[in-house]
């Protein structure tokens, strides 16, 4: 063991850790899947456990290995995601498997440094990699394992500053064992998920509670040291749902930069009074009402969405020849990689009109 932190850990994971997480399950070589545990870290970075199991378990059915991944279109990949946010993931995660298809015979390697060199892979995803489908002694650090080590070493400092950074990874170094490394790293991401929380957390349920200096001092509420605050701004759009005769509706495929960069999604104008004439750009129109208004949180801004529906309206010619636009019955949308916004959107509309075209 590498010390009594460590110890106390393991006797407390055998008795409440979780060991039935479907990422968890071995392989016919008794060692769990290394996919299937990339997949996992990537999809629980900002995300809980209860949120990404039902997508873990329909990404893995549609696409069951590395190699299934590689081979994947993109839309398939992000329809897959969809809901999930923060879908750089999901193209990196893409990127990276076709990158082992073509370097590391269909599998991810088992070398640290070929591991952070494929796109979206850092070294607490690396370590949680090796430690958990190889049973390799690495560390690592998502934001849970930060939390209970600031709190448990009472280091102050923002853990997102480089200074702050390294001393919590020298002692995620100290406190990773030789043996049980898989159990440990998990347990320690338990301890964090479960146990130590943001706010509130269960001291009295903790197995190392007599040694935490957060705990001792009263500063549980003060460590991890807070970013300090920042004002969100406000941005504001009218989106357009242009919707024919036959149900179907207008999306285009955003560019490659900014939020939502190639999902498909709703055409925008900048006010009510702009929206007819982007509209009536791509259809002939008739009548128009207003939606329910809705705000979506990014981490740096708010959205706040006006959507205008075009009922019944007639698509003008050569619009849905281009690549990045298409006349899609709602149903067969979420067959593309969609924002949960508008995905809800969508559904709401299909209920309304439920006829799809064939």
């Amino acid at each position: 063991m590498s010390d009594r932190f460590a110890e106390r850990l393991l006797r407390w994971f055998d008795r409440h850790g979780r060991r039935d997480l479907p990422w968890q399950r071995p392989g016919p070589d008794g060692r769990r899947d290394a996919y299937r545990v990339w997949l996992s870290e990537v999809m629980l970075q900002q995300t809980q456990v209860a949120t990404v199991i039902p997508y873990f378990n329909r990404f893995v059915e549609t696409l069951p290995t590395l190699r299934d991944l590689a081979g994947a279109d993109e839309d398939t990949v992000l329809a897959l995601w969809s809901g999930l946010g923060y879908y750089r993931r999901a193209r990196f995660l893409h990127a990276a498997a076709q990158r082992c298809v073509a370097e590391h015979g269909n599998t991810l390697p088992r070398d640290i440094d070929a591991l952070l060199a494929l796109p979206g892979i850092g070294r607490s995803t690396a370590g949680a990699i090796l430690a958990q489908s190889h049973g390799l002694r690495f560390p690592i650090l998502d934001g849970n394992v930060k939390r209970v080590l600031a709190r448990y070493h009472g280091v102050h400092g923002d853990p997102g500053k480089s200074t702050v950074e390294k001393l919590l990874w020298g002692h995620a170094e100290t406190h990773t064992p030789a043996q049980r490394t898989a159990d440990y790293t998990q347990a320690i991401m338990d301890l964090g998920a479960t146990v130590c929380i943001r706010s509130q957390p269960r001291c009295d349920d903790c197995p190392v509670r007599d040694d935490c200096i957060a705990r001792r001092d009263g500063l549980t509420a003060q460590l991890p040291t807070p970013k300090p605050g920042k004002r969100t701004p406000t941005r504001q759009t009218v989106m357009l749902v242009l919707r024919d005769t036959d149900g179907r509706i207008l999306l285009e495929r955003r560019g490659p930069q900014g939020v939502w960069s190639g999902l498909w999604s709703l055409p925008e104008a900048a006010s009510s009074e702009e929206a007819w004439r982007v509209a009536g750009q791509r259809a002939r129109l008739g009548d128009a009402c207003a939606l329910p208004p809705f705000i979506h949180v990014f981490s740096h801004y708010k959205l706040a969405a006006e959507p205008w529906l075009f009922d019944r309206v007639t698509p003008l010619a050569g619009v849905a020849d281009q690549a990045e636009a298409r006349w899609i019955a709602p149903s067969r949308g979420m067959q593309l990689g969609l924002p949960a916004p508008i995905r809800t959107l969508l559904d709401s509309l299909s209920e309304s009109f439920p006829e799809d075209s064939p």
